[in-house]
C-alpha cells in the first residue's frame, strides 16, 4: 500500500481510538451545499471534519474561488481513486478499472484569504433562548442544508449549526447540548433515545415560548416514530421512557432544574 495512503488510514484508525470519528462521520453526513467537498466520499468528508473544517479544496480550486492559501499553511490529504483503461480481449471494447488510490493535498477554508464565499453571508435569525447557547459557551452559525439534515450540534467544537430558520431545529440542537451537560457526554452517532429526548424537548420548548409548532408536529411525530422503531418501542412508549431525561433537559435550559 502507498505509504501516504497508509498514513491517512492510520490517522483515521487512531481517531477511532480517541473517539473522534463517530462525531466526524455524523457531521460528514451534513455536507455544505454547492462546494467541491459535498461530492466527496464519506471517508474524505470525515477526514475533512477531523481536520477541523467544513470546506476544503485544492490549491487551484481556491484560486478559482478568488481565494489564496495563506503562507505557511499545512495541507491535509484525502484519498483519490486512480483508474486505468484496459481493452477487453474478447470484445475489443475499452473500459476503465480501478487500479488503486493516491493522496491529494487540500487546504481548509480557515487557511485561506480572499473573496467571501456564498455560505459565509448567511445569518442566524433572532431565536428564542439563543442566550442560553451563549451562556453555555456555544457558537450558533448558519450553514446551507442538504435537504436531509437541518442542523447539528458538535460537542467538540461547542457549536450549533443551523440550515433552517425554524425555532424547533435550534431547540432540538440546544436540547442535545443540554443533554450533554447533564450526562457529561453524548453517546456517539444518532442514538435513538437521545434523538427522541431532543425532539420531544424541542416541541415542548416551542409551546413554552409561544411559538407555533403545529406545522412541524407531524414531522416531529414521524421523527420520533422512526427512532422508536429502532429500539422496538411505540412512539408513546419511547416518549415515556425518556420523559425523566427530557424533564431534566428542559429544566436546565429554562433554569428551573
Amino acid at each position: 500500500m502507498n505509504e501516504k495512503v497508509r498514513a491517512v488510514l492510520d490517522g483515521v484508525i487512531e481517531r477511532f481510538r480517541t473517539g473522534d470519528v463517530p462525531e466526524a462521520v455524523a457531521m460528514a453526513m451534513f455536507p455544505v451545499a454547492d462546494v467541491p467537498s459535498a461530492k466527496w466520499s464519506l471517508l474524505n468528508r470525515t477526514l475533512m471534519f477531523l481536520s477541523g473544517t467544513q470546506d476544503a479544496r485544492g490549491f487551484r480550486q481556491w484560486q478559482q474561488a478568488n481565494r489564496h492559501v495563506k503562507k505557511g499553511s499545512k495541507a491535509f490529504h484525502i484519498l483519490v481513486p486512480y483508474f486505468k483503461k484496459k481493452t477487453d480481449e474478447g470484445t475489443g471494447e475499452e473500459a476503465q478499472f480501478l487500479s488503486g488510490f493516491g493522496c491529494k493535498p487540500v487546504f481548509r477554508v480557515e487557511d485561506t484569504d480572499g473573496d467571501h464565499l456564498d455560505y459565509e453571508k448567511l445569518e442566524v435569525p433572532t431565536l428564542p433562548l439563543i442566550e442560553k447557547a451563549e451562556e453555555w459557551g456555544l457558537s450558533v452559525k448558519a450553514v446551507p442544508g442538504n435537504y436531509r439534515y437541518y442542523g447539528y450540534y458538535s460537542p467538540s467544537r461547542k457549536q450549533i449549526a443551523l440550515a433552517s430558520e425554524e425555532e424547533a431545529v435550534f431547540f432540538h440542537e440546544l436540547a442535545h447540548a443540554g443533554h450533554e451537560k447533564l450526562n457529561g457526554s453524548l453517546r456517539p452517532g444518532q442514538d435513538p433515545l437521545q434523538e427522541i429526548v431532543a425532539e420531544l424537548s424541542a416541541q415542548a420548548l416551542c409551546k413554552m415560548v409561544g411559538k407555533q409548532a403545529n406545522d412541524t408536529m407531524g414531522n416531529s411525530y414521524r421523527y420520533i416514530e422512526g427512532y422508536a422503531k429502532k429500539v422496538n418501542l411505540s412512539p408513546h412508549a419511547a416518549c415515556l421512557k425518556v420523559m425523566a431525561e427530557t424533564e431534566k433537559v428542559l429544566g436546565l435550559i429554562l433554569g428551573t432544574g
